[in-house]
């Protein structure tokens, strides 16, 4: 009876053990929040320690499908909101448009930009320049800058410049030439143009050996976080300060042209009054980083949607690269027809030698149409990572001050919800009304988008219509070129391509 009386007792007290524990398993799932609300907690893994899930991340962006390290996750955990850690740091994803629309929607009242220790290493004040614990200080430092060389009104001035030196180009790069490697020619205008217009150097050796060092931090960028001597994070951090070291002087010798003869910068730049004592925004470090972050964005990110400027999110995964232009001549293939229509009219209305100006660059519509169908496709910003000023709950799901999250472009681009058939490369997406809002993100959105819109999108339709109207190229590939992304989308191979000049 006794034996009994003891089996039943430990039976009950197994029962509310098993009870109580499954009830902790519950409980720890989930947070109390906003009086007492329970809360589910994000679902998803960190992996490995240190190195997280990043070894998967950058498989999936070499491989050319970055889509894919996201939608897995998302079809696994059965949300849209998930928890990892990317390139070193434990992230909270939010995926897809609402995703999108919150964090946008939300930046300097929920979360504010952050980045990675491993890139705040390679651009060290990256943290205080664009960063800081008042949001109104990073507004007004970006509007120190940024309205100088991207605001409309400015734009407009360059786009006589910009169309002769694409001239300048094409007639030593690329004519009297039957087969080119479309990359590396490319890297060469994006850079050249921007050092000639952002720095004033036209040197083209000079542009050549500053173009080095950028190619190294480029390669720094998506990468393991571990800082050691030969790892390409390490070779990132050595080639920023060569960087850094010729901008100062380069900062150095305008500031003292400015105070000499008041012009340089005021026949580039219109309505700029040079700096007084009390105002010492442009020979501070952080404008080294953000002259940096300019030039690496048109070095690496060559795609620019409206008229307007504004910001996607900072420079040095924002604005457009060599790759992109590749791939916009690429699948411009399927499009030349109706392209050439356009590019030959507005090439007729000019007198001979006449160049290029902002009304012709409004006519090119559905060359811009082809363009964002390529950044669809393939992003040069692929996302960028945010972190919460305050608790919060998102979909049910607590996000603690301090976490650190992430949104990506590609997530949305290929999902079909948003773009029916992902893959067909279809530039008819973007007329009349186009996507949705939010799904189409390449250039960020909210108070961060990219001030280098404007910009990129006279850079890039500009040599659209010098190829177009010069010459009739092919594949010397066959089949589709792999594109990767490293960290900014590129073809695998170069892309190249044979050339046969057109007759008038």
């Amino acid at each position: 009876m006794d034996d009994q009386i003891c089996m039943v007792i430990l039976l009950v007290l197994v029962f509310f053990l098993s009870l109580y524990y499954s009830l902790q398993i519950i409980i720890t799932q989930r947070k109390k929040h906003d009086g007492g609300v329970l809360v589910v907690e994000t679902p998803g893994t960190t992996g490995w320690p240190i190195v997280g899930e990043s070894l998967e991340f950058i498989r999936t962006n070499l491989k050319g499908v970055p889509e894919k390290f996201f939608s897995d996750r998302v079809r696994k955990y059965s949300s849209e909101v998930f928890k990892t850690s990317l390139l070193g740091v434990p992230v909270t994803v939010l995926s897809g448009a609402a995703g999108n629309k919150f964090l946008f929607s939300n930046e300097y009242k929920l979360v504010k930009i952050w980045w990675p220790p491993s890139i705040r290493k390679i651009i060290p004040t990256s943290e205080d320049a664009f960063l800081p614990s008042d949001p109104s200080q990073s507004k007004n430092l970006r509007s120190k800058l940024y309205p100088l060389i991207l605001k409309p009104d400015i734009l407009q001035k360059y786009v006589g410049v910009m169309d002769s030196l694409a001239i300048k180009h094409f007639d030593t790069h690329w004519d009297n030439k039957e087969e080119v490697i479309v990359y590396p020619l490319i890297k060469i205008y994006n850079f050249s143009l921007a050092c000639w217009l952002f720095l004033s150097i036209d040197d083209q050796a000079r542009v050549d050996e500053l173009l080095k060092p950028f190619n190294v931090v480029i390669g720094g960028i998506l990468t393991i976080p571990i800082d050691l001597p030969g790892t390409p994070l390490n070779c990132a951090i050595k080639a920023s300060k060569v960087i850094r070291k010729e901008f100062t002087k380069i900062i150095e010798r305008r500031m003292e042209q400015m105070q000499l003869f008041k012009e340089d910068v005021e026949k580039k730049m219109e309505n700029y009054s040079s700096p007084s004592s009390s105002d010492p925004v442009l020979i501070q470090p952080p404008i080294q980083d953000m002259l940096s972050q300019m030039i690496l964005s048109s070095c690496e990110i060559n795609y620019d949607e409206g008229d307007q400027g504004s910001y996607t999110r900072h420079a040095v995964t924002r604005c457009p690269p060599p790759g992109l232009n590749g791939l916009v001549l690429l699948k411009s293939i399927n499009a030349c027809s109706w392209m050439m229509l356009i590019q030959n009219k507005i090439a007729n209305s000019k007198a001979p030698g006449e160049l290029l100006n902002l009304e012709d660059i409004h006519k090119m519509k559905y060359s811009w149409n082809v363009v964002c169908e390529v950044l669809r496709l393939a992003p040069p910003l692929q996302g960028a990572f945010t972190q919460a000023l305050t608790d919060f709950t998102y979909a049910g799901y607590f996000i603690p001050k301090g976490c650190k999250l992430y949104w990506s472009a590609i997530s949305t681009h290929k999902n079909p919800e948003y773009f029916p058939d992902p893959e067909k490369f279809d530039p008819s997406r973007f007329q009349g009304k186009g996507p949705a809002p939010y799904t189409f993100v390449a250039f960020g959105g909210g108070p961060g988008m990219c001030p280098g819109r404007g910009y990129a999108r006279i850079q890039m339709l500009i040599f659209m219509h010098h190829v177009m109207r010069r010459y009739k190229w092919e594949k010397l590939l066959p089949g589709d070129e792999k594109i990767k992304i490293n960290p900014f989308p590129l073809p695998a191979k170069g892309l190249p391509i044979r050339l046969q000049p057109r007759t008038a």
